[in-house]
């Protein structure tokens, strides 16, 4: 009998339940320059709300900010339920390891749909198809190289020097994994936090950089995104301002078929 491999995000995004507390574990796979990947921490701190016994609905909002930095190894997640009503329900998360003071904490926002008018408003960024892009090389980072990145504009220079003037903020890239995996909520959470830093972008040079809030929005439910069949999604980011260490970043992830799936806005540390 043949037997199927767990996928890697699978692995990294794996969660335990527990009686109040529930456990995850940082993946080696997908760190980052000092610390796990904010995408896979989020994505799974949703997996532990989406496998609770009492989640109902969608996740239709997930905030995580990053209050600590989080070291290799076990975490636990202190999941709650604060209110719950006909439509939505509104869960919090606090992530420890040791004991020891937040780590990450956490909102989301579960809501059942219900069919209703639909009008998208947002026009989809064309692009060329993804297999007439080359992909982005990897990089030292093992998260990045998870994921297959495809430039359509936009795409980061870890060699360049620094720009004079500053460059633009702007990329549109496809994003999927690169062991394939079919687009659900858990990796759509995780590639709303795939953009490169925007200032890697702007400046034309790492810098020491880390997300301390981030925002996803779902426009669209397990069903929506089981019918959409996909694996891969068309990604355009940019920011509005650099100032005082601290900078944003906004992004809209993309079906093939011109579906806005998800939007994310971020506020980010810098040194430089």
């Amino acid at each position: 009998m043949l037997t199927r491999t767990p996928h890697l995000f699978d692995d990294a995004t794996r969660v335990t339940a527990g009686d109040s507390r529930w456990q995850g574990r940082t993946s080696d796979d997908y760190w980052a320059f000092v610390g796990p990947f904010g995408g896979a921490t989020a994505a799974t701190i949703l997996r532990a709300l989406i496998d609770h016994p009492e989640r109902s609905g969608d996740p239709l909002s997930l905030t995580v900010n990053f209050c600590a930095p989080i070291a290799q190894g076990a975490f636990d997640l202190d999941v709650r339920l604060v209110r719950a009503n006909r439509s939505t329900q509104h869960w919090c998360v606090e992530l420890t390891q040791g004991g020891a003071e937040v780590g990450a904490l956490a909102t989301a926002v579960f809501a059942e749909r219900r069919p209703s008018w639909s009008h998208q408003a947002a026009k989809f960024p064309k692009g060329p198809p993804f297999e007439q892009i080359r992909p982005f090389p990897r990089i030292k980072a093992s998260w990045a190289n998870q994921y297959d990145f495809r430039f359509v504009e936009g795409e980061t220079d870890f060699r360049a020097a620094q720009k004079q003037p500053p460059g633009s903020a702007f990329s549109k890239c496809w994003i999927g994994d690169r062991m394939p995996r079919k687009i659900d909520m858990l990796s759509l959470t995780a590639m709303s936090d795939a953009f490169f830093g925007r200032i890697f972008l702007v400046r034309g040079e790492l810098v020491p950089f880390g997300t301390v809030s981030l925002t996803t929005y779902f426009h669209a439910d397990a069903a929506d995104l089981a019918a959409e069949d996909i694996s891969r999604v068309l990604a355009v980011a940019d920011a509005n301002i650099f100032h005082k260490s601290y900078g944003d970043q906004t992004g809209a992830l993309w079906s093939p078929n011109g579906r806005l799936l998800a939007t994310t806005t971020q506020i980010a540390y810098f040194k430089a």
